[in-house]
């Protein structure tokens, strides 16, 4: 009887034990089986495959509009305003009079000029004769050749006396034209700055009215000097005419219909700012552009070949520099420090560091660590709205 209970016993601890082991080892397989099962996949990000392409160089920069040609009208001779001969805000002629000054005393200046003259040419006409006669009688000894001499002498005075009467006639007649104020060049004149009635001067510093071509205008812009270098460069290199476009309104996004050229660039840079003047002349039929208007201009500095990076795929550095993040050919994030040359719209144009085929993550690189293996979208098709495939990263044997 106890040996029967002895055995049932033993037999009973080695079901217990036999159970235990299966239990606890099977789950823990299953428990492996089912964490294999449930890892994270790799993080998804979306690249860009770099590749050359073409572009239009642009730069822009503030302008201000600036005359083509302007002239203020001054007054040469002094005296009374009696008329004003044009509409202000006027297109006027160049030869067109504007404003009349009292003449009567020019007229008068004048006139007795005319008689001093008419009075040295009868002196000269009496003194002309007795000298032929003189000329004569000294041949025969019949007067003295010291007489003959006075003679001559007297005949020389009479005509320097002629050229100061003819002088002082040319003086008056130019004062009396004076007296009629004309426009020296053809454009629209502005507001008139004297009334009749006024008394004006030859020396006077105020402007009796100011005549402004506004058909062309002058835009008159700032560039730096190194950006100014490669202006200069490009027009040794043959690019004579650069295009240079105005932009209107409070967020310059009116377009000026008609275009300019680039005109002129000072010979000298400011020493203050480091920057250089540069004009375009711009066409202004309608009057649109008027001088001291501040807009915006842009230079097409024409067609380049250039690597683009978007910029919202890189980093700003705390010593300034730029990097960006790729992806290499085993699907592994690597950083990749580059070199900018200039900015075209909301990309970077790169000219070290990248090369064509380059993968730059463009979504995605926060949130994965240099050498982290990616899952790999195309940022292209995803920005279409499509749903992009992903490239399932490569194993390695490391």
């Amino acid at each position: 009887m106890n040996k029967r209970v002895i055995i049932a016993a033993i037999i009973l601890l080695i079901a217990a034990a036999s159970s235990y082991y299966i239990i606890n080892n099977i789950g823990a397989e299953d428990a492996t089986a089912s964490q294999g099962e449930g890892m994270p996949p790799p993080p998804s990000v979306a690249v860009l495959e770099l590749k050359e392409q073409t572009i239009t160089m642009t730069r822009s920069l503030p302008g201000r509009i600036s005359a083509f040609r302007q002239s203020q009208i001054r007054p040469q001779v002094n005296g009374i305003i009696t008329e004003r001969l044009f509409e202000e805000g006027a297109y006027v002629e160049k030869g067109q009079q504007l404003y009349q000054i009292d003449d009567a005393r020019y007229k008068a200046e004048l006139t007795s000029a005319d008689a001093d003259l008419k009075s040295a040419k009868s002196t000269i006409a009496s003194i002309e004769s007795r000298t032929k006669r003189y000329q004569n009688l000294v041949k025969i000894d019949a007067v003295s050749k010291q007489e003959y001499e006075d003679v001559k002498a007297e005949l020389d005075q009479a005509k320097a006396a002629v050229a100061v009467a003819q002088a002082s006639v040319d003086l008056a007649q130019v004062n009396l034209d004076y007296t009629k104020v004309y426009a020296p060049i053809s454009g629209r004149i502005g507001r008139s700055l004297v009334t009749e009635g006024a008394l004006v001067t030859a020396n006077q510093s105020q402007a009796m009215a100011v005549i402004t071509l506004l058909d062309p205008v002058y835009v008159d812009m700032q560039q730096s000097s190194q950006e100014a270098m490669e202006l200069q460069q490009m027009r040794l290199s043959g690019q004579e005419k650069i295009p240079v476009s105005v932009l209107l309104g409070e967020s310059n996004e009116q377009i000026y219909p008609h275009q300019g050229n680039l005109s002129f660039s000072e010979v000298t840079i400011d020493e203050t700012t480091g920057s250089i003047t540069l004009r375009a002349t711009v066409p202004n039929p309608d009057g649109v552009l008027m001088p001291g208007l501040f807009v915006r201009t842009s230079l097409a500095l024409g067609k380049k070949t250039a690597l683009l990076v978007p910029q919202r795929a890189s980093t700003r550095n705390a010593d300034g520099s730029i990097s960006v993040m790729i992806v290499d050919d085993k699907n592994k994030v690597q950083p990749r420090a580059i070199k900018v040359r200039d900015a075209y719209e909301d990309s970077w144009i790169v000219s070290e560091g990248l090369a064509p085929g380059d993968k730059v993550i463009i979504e995605g690189y926060q949130k994965v660590a240099p050498n982290s293996v990616v899952s790999v979208t195309n940022w292209q098709q995803a920005g279409d709205g499509a749903m992009p495939s992903a490239t399932p990263p490569e194993t390695s044997d490391e």
